[in-house]
């Protein structure tokens, strides 16, 4: 056959199918895929930083399934987001709803701010929990309310699949969790062998699927632990292809150090680093921050990939206890609560406080007692003090204010939470322009009824709708584009989690639709538990969790777990 009969012939027969064509493609048009969900007519801002378009948001089998001008399409259910921000749903890089999403799967305060994904497990993550860890944990639970049934990470992964979460969740490993399980709170070296036990419990957590390995370095014993202990077990969660994120071993004048210490644990242990709420802590430290950034770049510019959040807010949040010399803290609950029966003890205390270092202690980093207000109080003794500054309690009680700490923790059994007002606007605000910052909330996901919760800090509550209602639309620190960004694309790389974070094709199907020009948190220090306006729809996994700004009771949350193949 010649080249030109066969090109005739497959015309021929091209003609030949040609209705066939012409008719499935009528059909097509006429009968088009029918969606589970459209979100129409709104302005899609994708989170790469990419400016808003004009589009729809076909979903289908909880995936995005088509994004941008797709024509006439039908679905299950259509909303329409005329005049409203549609954006990929947010995710918070640094949360500790690990025990509070036990309590309430919904994730109220968190869902509403339009959080699709949550990162735990900050220094003590949920698991493995053996040894002297088994105390420590059970203890912490007492405060929440749910019983203890896992060992391993991977349990506790299970049982929120079994209970079911209205959002997302990955989790990290904690470099203080494992040294308590295997040594205690001790202030000491680990043997041989209880190095290799931790180091196995990385491995085993990161084959459950951890997303990398976290430290606390100012809580014990995490901050009795050396940075070759971190580096040691930093290698081990990258051979799994893990991160390491830190909340740093000080935030105050030794923050150079400190960041340095991290880079050093990404350079020598072969992994990206992450910093926790980057901040610029103490009054006598406000300024440098555009220092802090500038080490961190440099370390970028060398080729570590070093990243970083905060939280828009001038105020942190961590236990009364911090306000406490760190050698007073070691050992059991019990062990420290009989120190701090201790007069002798007290006094002290009272004189390292009065003579020791500036950033040795939360109390003497914020410049006083009256920049420390105490969070929720669980002792109905003690009820009427919440939410007081510490030097406006002692004046109540008629005592020092050393005393008051010492009888808060004991009455509280060492649970008393409390705010520490430490950091400048003009720091907030620098950090926050950096390319590589992210936000996390380091806060939970609760409701108003959680009395343990009943005065935490405003951003269990707030902190999204805070950046885009303050600082987006108010302030104009950042662009709408690059604060969703922020909020996405960026934490879903930081993270690993590739399959989120922005509007695609295939991507998984979470989105929020918000209306720019009400959006804006409630939530304040005096009224902390008030839930932000200006969120209309989220969406998880293709669910409709908060429909015209009410939770549907919906729990659509996935565990989010990596397949890290390690050697």
């Amino acid at each position: 056959m010649t080249r030109a009969i066969g090109n005739r012939l497959r015309a021929a027969s091209f003609l030949a199918l040609m209705p066939t064509v012409l008719f499935v493609a009528r059909a097509f048009q006429t009968n088009p895929t029918k969606y589970d969900l459209l979100i129409e007519h709104g302005h899609i801002i994708d989170g790469s930083g990419s400016p808003w378009f004009d589009g729809s948001v076909a979903i289908e089998g909880g995936k995005i399934a088509r994004v941008g001008r797709i024509g006439d399409v039908s679905a299950r259910r259509v909303i329409d987001a005329e005049g409203q921000v549609v954006a990929p749903g947010f995710i918070d890089l640094h949360s500790h709803s690990d025990f509070s999403l036990l309590l309430d799967g919904k994730a109220e305060s968190k869902i509403r701010q339009g959080v699709t994904t949550e990162i735990l497990g900050e220094s003590s993550s949920a698991g493995p929990v053996e040894g002297a860890g088994i105390p420590d944990l059970d203890l912490q639970l007492s405060l929440v309310g749910p019983h203890r049934d896992w060992q391993t990470l991977g349990e506790y992964f299970a049982r929120l699949r079994r209970q079911g979460i209205s959002v997302n969740i990955a989790s990290y490993v904690g470099s203080g969790q494992v040294r308590l399980d295997v040594m205690g709170n001790v202030d000491r070296r680990p043997t041989s062998a209880e190095m290799e036990r931790m180091k196995q419990l990385v491995d085993e957590a990161m084959i459950d699927g951890a997303i990398g390995l976290s430290s606390g370095l100012i809580y014990p014993p995490n901050s009795y632990a050396s940075t070759a202990e971190l580096i040691e077990l930093a290698r081990v969660a990258a051979r799994h292809g893990g991160i390491y994120t830190t909340h740093m071993r000080t935030e105050g004048v030794g923050s150079p150090a400190a960041i340095e210490e991290a880079i050093r644990v990404g350079h020598e242990a072969g992994l990206p680093v992450h910093i926790l709420h980057l901040k610029s802590y103490g009054k006598a430290n406000w300024g440098r921050m555009d220092s802090y950034a500038k080490e961190i770049q440099a370390a970028r510019n060398q080729g570590l990939d070093i990243t970083a959040d905060i939280y828009p807010y001038i105020a942190s949040e961590t236990g009364l206890n911090m306000t406490l010399p760190p050698k007073y803290l070691e050992g059991t609950t019990d062990q420290v609560l009989g120190r701090l029966k201790d007069p002798k003890t007290r006094a002290a205390i009272r004189d390292e406080l009065e003579h020791g270092p500036a950033d040795q202690t939360e109390s003497r980093a914020v410049g006083g007692w009256h920049n420390v207000l105490v969070g929720s109080i669980q002792n109905p003794q003690y009820k009427q003090y919440e939410g007081k500054r510490v030097d406006e309690i002692a004046q109540l009680m008629h005592k020092d204010p050393v005393d008051v700490v010492c009888e808060l923790l004991i009455a509280d059994n060492y649970l008393t939470p409390a705010i520490y007002f430490a950091m400048s606007e003009e720091d907030v605000r620098v950090a926050m322009k950096q390319p590589w910052v992210g936000f996390g909330s380091d806060g939970e996901a609760v409701n108003p009824s959680m009395a343990y919760a009943r005065k935490a800090h405003p951003r269990y509550y707030g902190t999204f709708p805070r950046v885009l209602g303050h600082y987006v639309r108010e302030e104009g620190v950042l662009t709408l584009p690059d604060a969703i960004r922020k909020m996405t694309s960026l934490p879903a790389q930081i993270t690993g989690l590739e399959d989120h974070g922005i509007l695609r094709p295939g991507m998984a199907a979470d989105v929020t639709v918000f209306d720019p020009t009400t959006v804006l948190d409630r939530a304040t220090f005096e009224d902390p538990t008030e839930y932000p306006i200006g969120i209309n729809y989220v969406i998880v996994n293709g669910v409709v969790v908060i429909d015209q700004g009410k939770h549907t009771g919906a729990k659509p949350g996935q565990v989010l777990v990596h397949d890290h193949r390690g050697n």
